[in-house]
């Protein structure tokens, strides 16, 4: 039995990490979401694994002809790489929600926007995706609420109204969800076709580890594998980085709220950039105070991005967050990081003016969508 092991969720036998690599197995992943989600698509065929896109009809079709694109400048390059799916080991294809059966994969990816969850076909298949009770990875900038579970001590029940559907994650074995910071900066150039992804900030995934050893395993095995892909010799940007602390990911929420929701202001969207330096010192007490909220949770000080860091990073961030985009858009629902922490901290008598003036701001800005 050496060459077996019992994940702890859905008590299926997979392979242990010797044999899969001794016999050069091959994970198979599907990623709900094929705009984000194709950045961690391509970084996961360059390393030989197979991958399937959920998405709506018409990307599927696309995919499905012509492949993803990913462009990217590597590190010592001043011209981008265009990188296509077509020219990896691993396999692509792309479906629709009803056309996947999560029984035939290893590892779920989350990579849509949390409101696009409660559409019909997507919970459905949520639905199916829980009671199979599959590893899953989100690349969400919202946690999913089953992870939030795993937070010792924390009122789960009082976070619900931050979730445009929250019942989408009741179903969930908190053990079977982590969470992995979103930091590389990607989007779709509006000139472009769906396919393609531009990376304007090539950072890496920070996963926090599942329950279970086994499906740690699966995350370890996939972080090796693409840490070793080199393309013409060269290191490939935007790893998958596993950290043993559940808080690694909230590292996120003090960017997020400095700069991405700070985007939305009441007359128009402005860059990420201008959000953080139109006034650093505030945008420094907005950090330190998400930072402080996240300690409370159980965070240490090693789990933080120094703020500096952050501001240097924030310079190159010359576009509107996607947040404030989808919001002058008429999106009538976003992504509320934003709300969460507010009611996290206030869970803590917690409470800083200037984050809840920025959900006043994104709140009236949402209504006047939903009213219109």
């Amino acid at each position: 039995m050496d060459d077996v092991v019992e994940l702890g969720c859905d008590h299926m036998v997979y392979l242990s990490e010797r044999a899969r690599k001794e016999f050069n197995v091959t994970f198979r992943i599907v990623i709900l979401g094929a705009s984000y989600g194709s950045l961690l698509s391509t970084k996961l065929l360059m390393a030989g694994h197979d991958v399937t896109l959920v998405c709506l009809p018409e990307e599927a079709e696309l995919i499905n002809s012509a492949g993803t694109i990913v462009r990217i400048i590597l590190k010592g390059e001043g011209e981008p790489r265009l990188i296509r799916s077509g020219e990896q080991p691993g396999r692509l294809d792309a479906r629709t929600p009803d056309d996947v059966e999560p029984g035939e994969y290893d590892l779920v990816g989350l990579a849509m926007q949390e409101p696009q969850f409660r559409a019909p076909p997507v919970w459905k298949l949520m639905n199916r995706i829980a009671g199979a009770e599959k590893p899953c990875l989100s690349i969400m900038n919202m946690p999913p609420l089953a992870y939030l579970r795993r937070i010792p001590g924390l009122d789960t029940e009082s976070l619900r109204h931050c979730y445009t559907e929250p019942r989408v994650w009741d179903e969930f074995n908190p053990d079977c969800v982590t969470l992995c910071s979103p930091d590389p900066q990607a989007f779709r150039p509006p000139e472009e076709s769906l396919n393609f992804l531009h990376v304007g900030l090539p950072t890496n995934f920070k996963a926090a580890t599942f329950a279970s050893g086994a499906h740690n395993a699966i995350l370890d095995r996939l972080a090796e594998d693409i840490a070793s892909v080199r393309l013409d010799g060269l290191d490939v940007p935007v790893k998958l980085r596993v950290h043993d602390s559940l808080f690694v990911p909230f590292a996120k929420w003090s960017m997020l709220l400095t700069g991405n929701y700070r985007a939305i202001t009441p007359e128009a969207p402005r860059s990420i950039k201008d959000a953080v330096h139109s006034d650093i010192e505030l945008s420094r007490e907005i950090y330190a105070w998400v930072d402080s909220v996240a300690a409370r949770l159980g965070a240490s000080p090693e789990d933080h991005v120094p703020f500096e860091k952050y501001a240097r990073a924030a310079e190159s961030l010359l576009k509107p967050s996607s947040a404030a985009r989808a919001a002058f858009a008429g999106a009538p629902h976003i992504e509320r990081v934003d709300k969460l922490v507010q009611a996290v901290g206030r869970t803590f008598g917690l409470e800083n003016a200037a984050v809840d003036r920025t959900v006043d701001i994104v709140d009236a800005r949402l209504e006047a969508n939903r009213t219109a």
